[in-house]
Parts: structure tokens; C-alpha cells; sequence
């Protein structure tokens, strides 16, 4: 049954890579990035990621469509999407997917399902599943001990569920 998910999984992922485009057409855009450290990474962190980034310590790119897998994830501007696993996934801009990491941060909007120990989203659209959630304003459900709306939740503040549709 493992087996089979992460197959799909994959398969998700690779076919998400076919329709996924940079943000800006202008941006260059590669299909693979593998990473150490951020400057220390096969491709410069002002290309984009359209397919899969792998990031053993830390990486950085303005945008990844597709799978982000490393310890620490960090886009810089435009629009994410797809999947992303790790430590710590930060995106200065917006992201779209599913989001798992013990922290996740987006500053921009987020559209999707965030799960983690601390789940952070501006503006937020999806769930969020977490010992803490955060978002500014929110068109979904939280779940977690700590669930913050901050404006237009049912509860600005709430323990185990939280809602704003």
C-alpha cells in the first residue's frame, strides 16, 4: 500500500511538471535542482524550478512548481506549487499544493493543505493541520491546539478547530 502511494505520488508530481510554467516567462526556468547549500547549488538561485528540487541543507530559488524535497525550502518571489517536504519551508511569495514540514511559512497567499508542527500562512485558503496555525485572514479550517484567524474567523483565537468560509 506504501509502495503504491508513493508511485502515485510520483507520478502526481512528474505529470505536475508538464503543465507547471514559471511564474514570469521570462524567468529561467530548469527542470532539476540539486542543492547543498544555497549558493552552493547546481543552478543560480534567481532560475526557477519547474520539476523536482532536492536540497540537502538548505535551498533557494525564486519559484519551485512540482516536488521540493529537502531539509530546509525556500522560494523568493512568484508562485510555488506542487509538493514540498522537509524541515523548514519558507516562500516569500505564494504557494499552491500541499505543504509538509515540521515549520511552514508563506508570506504571500496559500492555497492548499498545511501540515506541520507550525503552519503560517497570510492569507490562506485550504487547511491547515498543526499544533499551531496562523493565518491573517482564512477561507478554510484549521485544526490543531492552537488556531489563530486574525481577521474574519469565527474565533480570532481557538484550541483544536478554527473556520472561516
Amino acid at each position: 500500500m506504501l509502495k503504491r502511494n508513493l508511485i502515485l505520488l510520483i507520478v502526481c508530481t512528474c505529470g505536475l511538471t508538464l503543465f507547471a510554467g514559471p511564474a514570469n516567462a521570462q524567468e529561467n526556468t530548469k527542470p532539476l535542482q540539486l542543492s547543498l547549500l544555497a549558493p552552493v547549488q547546481l543552478f543560480d538561485e534567481s532560475n526557477a524550478i519547474a520539476g523536482i528540487r532536492l536540497s540537502l541543507l538548505y535551498g533557494r530559488n525564486v519559484s519551485v512548481s512540482g516536488l521540493d524535497w529537502g531539509l530546509i525550502n525556500h522560494t523568493t518571489e512568484g508562485r510555488s506549487m506542487g509538493v514540498q517536504f522537509g524541515l523548514v519551508g519558507l516562500a516569500d511569495g505564494d504557494f499552491v499544493g500541499w505543504q509538509d514540514n515540521f515549520v511552514n511559512v508563506i508570506k504571500g497567499d496559500f492555497e492548499g493543505f498545511q501540515w506541520g508542527a507550525v503552519n503560517y500562512a497570510n492569507n490562506g485558503s485550504g487547511l491547515q493541520l498543526g499544533l499551531v496555525n496562523y493565518a491573517r485572514t482564512m477561507k478554510g479550517l484549521q485544526i490543531g491546539l492552537v488556531n489563530i484567524i486574525k481577521q474574519g474567523g469565527q474565533f480570532p483565537v481557538f484550541p483544536i478547530v478554527n473556520w472561516s468560509f
